[in-house]
């Protein structure tokens, strides 16, 4: 791509940090300075979001703002049991599916993908601690995998449980830039990444 990809991570209240910072923090490690990846947080109201733990975020923009994303991260957490019912975030997300190059999801927030109605037929993974009840609202045509890190769809990549995000964002910058961009990511980082096989 001659432009950057615009990342757009969707935030919510009760959010889990780092199913969104994990991400965040690969794709602007990976992002060559800025050429590469535009990384931003974008949440439903202009206000600041209260993740877990009472950590308070300022989102960059809002869904009715954002740069028209080449990607879109979807965490979990346990707001993500109530934004599954919000149909602000999974109209907007059913909307951006049909657009985006990629769209992702971390622990929980396969949930709010299965409300979406985006997962037909795919292969799904969440939290280990979370598959019942994801198995309760995915479609019937999915195929539930339990003890993935991660599973590639083509454009939906989900992935397990909050650390498993990052391992997922390393994953898809080698899909789109090489193995060699995704290893110097981690090393960047300082992450003992575990490159695993894709399912």
């Amino acid at each position: 791509m001659d432009q950057a990809r615009r990342v757009a991570i969707l935030i919510f209240d009760n959010v889990e940090p780092m199913d969104f910072v994990g991400p965040f923090e690969v794709f602007i490690a990976a992002s060559n300075r800025g050429k590469d990846f535009q990384v931003y947080t974008v949440a439903e109201h202009d206000r600041p979001v209260k993740a877990m733990g009472n950590l308070s975020v300022n989102p960059s923009y809002t869904l009715d703002n954002c740069p028209k994303p080449d990607i879109v991260i979807i965490p979990g957490g346990w707001g993500s049991r109530q934004e599954m019912h919000n149909e602000v975030i999974t109209n907007w997300i059913y909307q951006v599916a049909n657009e985006v190059e990629l769209l992702l999801s971390v622990c929980t927030g396969a949930l709010i993908l299965a409300k979406a109605n985006v997962l037909n037929g795919l292969k799904l993974t969440t939290n280990r601690l979370a598959v019942d009840e994801l198995r309760e609202v995915a479609p019937a045509s999915a195929q539930i995998v339990e003890h993935a890190r991660y599973l590639d769809n083509g454009k939906i990549v989900l992935s397990a449980g909050i650390s498993a995000g990052i391992d997922m964002s390393l994953y898809v910058v080698g899909r789109l830039l090489g193995s060699e961009r995704a290893l110097r990511t981690a090393q960047l980082m300082e992450y003992d990444w575990k490159v695993t096989e894709i399912q």
